[in-house]
């Protein structure tokens, strides 16, 4: 049997492609298991899946001072000593990582023991712990053409980012009646991230009576997130996360308002949604979802309100704009060359655990 590594975390974003290869490789007969964080939220998504496994210490290399940088690197050297362990017991085939600072050590574990790796960089440039794991790497995937310039040519594939097929198999009626909302009057899907979105959450909320006069509004606003005063308003519906039932809201959107996480953007993309994307700020990013969200908005898929500019407003006539131009953006998206990611990137794992 052929075995496989899959690790990745910090994010839903990076877990969510793995999770849409997982489906694949069990038809392939790959023996599959995951290495991820203690605690992270890739524990319960992979644990919920079927998958075993497996957490090892990590830490963040961060380009500012904070006073875990002192602590952290020996965070990373214990995992790397996990990962060493893990790898050795279990002799994978082939490791695919998705990114995030857990990978680090299982990459480079990979490379101490020959085993090939595939890594998939979802924004527009490689981020940091992409830029340590690539000379380490055999194949680099990624979402963008923009991208390829800032990959070795020789290890660059553009293959775009895998999708969950059960995302695209939500059904409407199905997402009103979970969300105890009406057929008659147009969704509005307010998306904050995994990890939820201050900014975004407050901005919708103070604009929540005029958005309610036209629109019903589904709100996931992260853990920790809900506003208990809000409970219980009519055409507003608030969930700390979704899962399953995540596919039938994305049927359920007429318009969905998110960040710019690369993954959560090819997803709308996907679904054909018309969309306003709030891309994290370069204050408090390295401005990687600003660079997604304005690739989308040159190509015609989507509005994009940045942070600095977020007023009620500004919001509003967003999403309202974006919803009278619905067909227009939707004949846009329809346009695009969509690459079947979850294909190419089985077929280079096929190749690698072959040899």
């Amino acid at each position: 049997m052929k075995k496989i590594i899959l690790t990745g975390g910090g994010t839903a974003g990076h877990v969510t492609p793995n999770l849409a290869l997982i489906p694949s490789l069990q038809e392939l007969g790959y023996e599959i298991h995951y290495i991820g964080s203690y605690q992270g939220i890739e524990k319960k998504l992979i644990e919920n899946a079927g998958i075993p496994y497996h957490g090892i210490s990590s830490g963040k290399l961060r380009r500012y001072f904070d006073l875990k940088n002192f602590s952290d690197p020996f965070r990373v050297l214990k995992g790397y000593g996990e990962a060493l362990k893990l790898l050795k017991e279990y002799k994978p085939d082939v490791v695919f990582s998705k990114g995030g600072f857990v990978a680090v050590p299982v990459v480079l574990a990979a490379k101490h023991y020959k085993i090939p790796t595939i890594i998939h960089e979802s924004d527009m440039t490689p981020g940091l712990a992409n830029k340590i794991c690539i000379p380490s790497a055999q194949k680099v995937c990624c979402n963008f053409p923009e991208t390829l310039k800032y990959l070795p040519q020789e290890k660059a594939v553009l293959t775009g980012s895998p999708i969950r097929k059960e995302l695209l198999e939500g059904d409407r009626l199905s997402g009103l009646q979970y969300a105890h909302l009406s057929a008659n009057r147009p969704v509005i899907l307010v998306i904050g991230g995994s990890l939820g979105s201050v900014t975004v959450n407050n901005a919708v909320r103070k604009i929540l009576p005029k958005l309610l006069s036209q629109y019903q509004v589904v709100h996931i606003c992260g853990k920790g997130n809900l506003d208990e005063g809000l409970i219980g308003t009519a055409g507003y519906v608030q969930y700390e996360y979704v899962d399953a039932p995540l596919k039938h809201l994305f049927a359920a959107a007429d318009v969905i308002v998110s960040r710019a996480g690369a993954n959560s953007i090819c997803e709308i993309l996907a679904l054909r949604k018309p969309n306003v994307l709030i891309p994290l700020s370069a204050a408090a990013s390295r401005g990687d979802q600003i660079l997604n969200a304005r690739s989308f908005e040159k190509q015609g898929f989507s509005t994009v309100l940045e942070e600095e500019s977020l007023t009620e407003d500004s919001l509003y006539q967003a999403i309202t704009a974006t919803d009278q131009n619905r067909s227009q953006f939707i004949s846009s998206m329809e346009q695009s060359p969509l690459s079947n990611a979850v294909d190419t990137i089985i077929s280079l794992i096929e190749s690698y655990s072959a040899n």
